[in-house]
This record gives structure tokens, C-alpha cells and sequence, in this order.
């Protein structure tokens, strides 16, 4: 009978494309990983890893055996999720990544409504954007909050998505600057020369700066780029520049910020929570997704509309 542990790792190994990745992935050292393949490769008794010098992939049986190995997990969820759900009392650890900006919103409502669950530990750490999804599928992580600037992410044959909320951009200023007065027309022809900051080109906020000034033609302004919203949102406060940012991101507290919506559809994106769908009906991650819903219709409730006010 083939291990399920071997199992797991064969599909780590496909996921991370090399031993050492699998390894540090799931916190064994990679002579261990390698061990265990060779012990599996005994027990199919075919060859399932091509190894070379300097590198190692899957062969033909090593792929088939993934496919079936992926099946074959996601039973041994379902039917422990199954279990679970009729003894009805959430327990265990539960983890849920987020992008930064959720993590910081989310984590004050999680922590109020799941502590009443005296058996349940929460597990929330930080994630950038694009990787929530790859650490729900591959079994790191229960829960994802993931964001969705394209309208790409969708259920598929082992993943259920759940929106939760549509985030604009907002324009942020300092308190004093005279943008700050909603009385004032906002212009994005007139901002370009504004000293701006933004996110690294390439991040996914940055992108959806630049396609601001897109739909409204002409050249986009260059600014300075600074690593995390949090960041740029302080550098804001004191009166260095200028920004557009997701309204999520206002939920940091920084003070000293005025708050400005810009005219017509402005670009945003969408927030999902997204679990496997043979973990979805385990009491602990049941109750996590419906903490979840809670804390989005609060927090959507503060994003629409953001008012052009002093913070």
C-alpha cells in the first residue's frame, strides 16, 4: 500500500520543481525528501524521479502518479472534513494567509468572533499577492484571502472561491494640501504633476495606478517607489507627496490623510476567500469562512462609499 506521506511529498516536489524547494517547503531537509522518494520509488516499483547531476524532474510514471496522488488527497480530506462535521464542535488549528492589506483588516474581527471557540487556534500570516492561491492548493494553508485585480480568480475542480468585497483605488493627501477640500474638482490631467509614490513597478497596485492614467490618456506621472502601502500612506501623512491607493489600505489608522474618491468607475479590485473544497464543510474552517463573511460585511460597509474626510 503506497504511503500517503510519500504521496505528499511526490506532489510537493511537483508543485516546488526541485527537491530543496519541496524540503524547505515542508520543513524536512532535502536528504530526508530524497530518501522518501527513493522509499516510494521502491514501493511502485518504477522509476518516478529522473535525477541528474545538477538537477531532478518527474518522469512519465512520476506524473501519472501525481495525478492520481492529488485524487487520492483530496479523498483523505473530504472524508476527514466529513468526520469532523458530524462531531460539529470547531477544534484544531486552522491557518488563513492574506495579502498584507486584508491581513491588517481582517485580523481585529477574526480574533473577536474565533476566540469564542475555545478549541479553535488561528493561525494568520502574511502572503504577497499572487501566492495565496499556490498555499491553499498545495495544502499549506486552509484559507486564502486573496485579491483579484482582473476578475481571474474562479472555482475550479479543488478550489471553492468566495467573494467578499470590491476595493477601489482612493486618492490620498495630506490634510493640508488643497486636494483635501472636497469642494476642490478632481482633475487627474491636473495631478500628473503632483510628486506621487507608488508601490514598485510590477506590483499589482502599481499596475492599477498606471491604467488610472491610461483610461484618462496622455502620459502617466513617474514617482517614487517605496516597498508597502503602509509606508507610502505615512510618507503621505507628513506632506511628501501624494498617492492612489486601495481604500482597504485605510484601514491601517494613519492619521493626518484626507481621502478623495476619483470621478466615473475608478479601478479596484476584487477580495475572495478561497479554501479548498474538501476542507469547506470542517467545522474549524467552516466557522473561519463565516468570521470572514461577518468581517467583510463590516469592513465593505466602510469602504462604500470613502468619504472625502480628514483620517
Amino acid at each position: 500500500m503506497l504511503d500517503l506521506r510519500r504521496l505528499t511529498l511526490i506532489c510537493e516536489f511537483a508543485r516546488r520543481g526541485s527537491i530543496a524547494a519541496a524540503a524547505a517547503s515542508l520543513g524536512y531537509s532535502p536528504s530526508a525528501v530524497s530518501q522518501q522518494l527513493a522509499a516510494l520509488e521502491r514501493e511502485t516499483g518504477t522509476a518516478l524521479i529522473d535525477r541528474t547531476a545538477r538537477s531532478a524532474e518527474l518522469t512519465d510514471a512520476g506524473r501519472r502518479l501525481v495525478a492520481h496522488a492529488e485524487r487520492i488527497l483530496a479523498m483523505v480530506e473530504e472524508a476527514e472534513s466529513d468526520l469532523s462535521a458530524h462531531a460539529g464542535t470547531p477544534a484544531g488549528r486552522v491557518v488563513l494567509t492574506a495579502f498584507p492589506t486584508a491581513a491588517v483588516a481582517f485580523a481585529p474581527a477574526l480574533a473577536r468572533t474565533l476566540r469564542r471557540h475555545t478549541g479553535l487556534t488561528l493561525r494568520m500570516r502574511q502572503s504577497r499577492s499572487g501566492r495565496g492561491l499556490r498555499e491553499v492548493q498545495s495544502g499549506e494553508v486552509d484559507i486564502a484571502l486573496v485579491d483579484d485585480w482582473y476578475g481571474r480568480v474562479r472555482d475550479n475542480e479543488n478550489l471553492r472561491v468566495f467573494p467578499l468585497l470590491h476595493d477601489p483605488l482612493v486618492l490620498v493627501v495630506p490634510r493640508r494640501h488643497r486636494l483635501a477640500d472636497p469642494a476642490v474638482p478632481l482633475d487627474l490631467h491636473e495631478l500628473r504633476d503632483e510628486p506621487w509614490m507608488a508601490t514598485p513597478d510590477g506590483e499589482p497596485s502599481r499596475l492599477a495606478v498606471d491604467r488610472l492614467f491610461v483610461d484618462v490618456g496622455g502620459t502617466r506621472p513617474t514617482p517614487w517607489e517605496f516597498e508597502g502601502l503602509g509606508t507610502i500612506l505615512s510618507l503621505v501623512a507628513k506632506g511628501i507627496g501624494i498617492a492612489a491607493v486601495p481604500a482597504l489600505a485605510l484601514a491601517a489608522g494613519v492619521r493626518g490623510l484626507a481621502v478623495r474618491q476619483f470621478p466615473g468607475n475608478p479601478v479596484g479590485r476584487d477580495v475572495h476567500a478561497v479554501a479548498r473544497g474538501s476542507s469547506v464543510h470542517r467545522p474549524s474552517v467552516s466557522v473561519t469562512l463565516r468570521a470572514i463573511h461577518v468581517a467583510a460585511r463590516y469592513i465593505a460597509a466602510d469602504l462604500e462609499p470613502v468619504r472625502p474626510a480628514e483620517r
